[in-house]
């Protein structure tokens, strides 16, 4: 830490030491290389000091070809061109020059990197030829094999084009994909708590409702009539142990990996008498009972439950209630009418029990219809269809 911060003071930055590095590379490569192959070439022009700052120049140059691409390959080509016109030996003179149109080329700078290798060539190849001057020309020989080690140079160019290219784009696919996990993680979360609210909202409504009706009844019948206010009172106890069990059920799903699953059943129509018998409802099944996806089988009850909790809360002390559960070929019917008041429950004004009905029948792809019976009173009715629960 102490090392990073000592050198960010010094204007050192972390990513120009493989600048640096490959910079020193290129200039040890061509000087010596270049050095050891003039012994070779008596016919060459003696490599002093102005052919040695040729080949430096263009490793020198590489230290900036990250920011300037372009003009880096420009530098280094022409100081190549400029090392060879004037006739100095020959060796691995072409190494900078070849790196800094390789990095541009991976870059995307296609264009100038061909112009300049173009305009390069052509002055090795005829600017000698020029009378008056008196420069150095490539022999046919030498031209070959100069063309083709700058198509080599090009193609590999190309090649670290199309690759980085082909990173890149693998890059943002990844990307993409992770940001569509987190959004699906996010929307499935959402979904989830949001099926945990209506559970909460179902399972305590009723039980509440419940329990206040009985309390209603108790205090009423406690001086007059105690035996009837201990049964009412017995209801209390059973309504809220069950409310207990069955917010522990719903809270559940959000135990850590090492606990014990839940013992409780998960709600379903299988246990719709029991619900209606502490409603003091009525239930009648039409069609051929049928095993029902899991989902379906839960919203149901769910709907059924929050209707007798409204039953209980604004039909009136006396009123009775029916449940029917409808077996269809393509779906489920619930229906649950009463014969009370027929006011309009506060769910659909500031209560959220028909909203939140409504929202389970939606989320399955089903209906929801909620407002005066045909015989007086009021009725929901719910229609599920099998299809979307699958």
């Amino acid at each position: 830490m102490g090392d990073a911060w000592a050198a960010r003071r010094r204007g050192w930055r972390p990513g120009r030491a493989p600048a640096v590095r490959l910079a020193i590379l290129v200039a040890v490569v061509q000087v010596i290389g270049t050095t050891v192959t003039a012994r070779h070439q008596p016919a060459a022009r003696e490599l002093h000091f102005w052919g040695y700052l040729l080949l430096l120049a263009g490793p020198v140059a590489l230290l900036l070809r990250r920011r300037y691409r372009v003009a880096v390959a420009a530098v280094a080509i022409g100081v190549t061109v400029a090392y060879l016109l004037f006739g100095y030996p020959y060796g691995p003179v072409l190494f900078a020059p070849a790196v800094a149109m390789i990095g541009a080329l991976r870059a995307g700078w296609r264009v100038p990197v061909w112009v300049l290798a173009g305009v390069a060539y052509l002055l090795c190849v005829g600017l000698g030829r020029v009378p008056g001057v008196h420069l150095r020309y490539l022999r046919f020989g030498e031209a070959v094999a100069a063309l083709v080690t700058l198509g080599a140079v090009l193609l590999v160019g190309e090649v670290a084009r199309t690759h980085a290219r082909y990173m890149a784009e693998l890059r943002r696919t990844r990307d993409e994909q992770a940001r569509t996990r987190a959004e699906q993680q996010r929307r499935q979360a959402s979904e989830e708590r949001l099926r945990i609210a209506r559970e909460l909202h179902d399972v305590l409504g009723h039980h509440l409702s419940l329990i206040s009706v009985q309390a209603g009844v108790g205090l009423h019948l406690m001086d007059e009539q105690p035996e009837q206010a201990r049964t009412a009172l017995l209801a209390i106890k059973q309504a809220s142990a069950e409310a207990l069990r069955e917010v522990r059920s719903v809270l559940g799903v959000l135990r850590a990996e090492d606990e014990q699953a839940p013992r409780s059943p998960a709600p379903s129509l299988a246990n719709l008498a029991a619900l209606t018998d502490d409603a003091g409802a009525q239930t009648v099944i039409e069609g051929e009972p049928r095993e029902l996806p899991a989902e379906l089988d839960r919203a149901a009850y769910r709907i059924a439950q929050e209707a007798l909790t409204n039953v209980r809360r604004h039909a009136g002390p006396a009123a009775s209630a029916t449940v029917t559960i409808g077996y269809a070929a393509d779906g489920l019917t619930v229906r649950v009418s009463d014969d009370g008041r027929g006011g309009l429950p506060s769910g659909d004004g500031n209560g959220n029990g028909i909203a939140g009905m409504r929202a389970r029948a939606l989320a399955l792809g089903g209906t929801l219809a909620a407002g005066p019976g045909p015989a007086g009173g009021f009725q929901v009715e719910a229609r599920l269809p099998f299809a979307g629960a699958a």
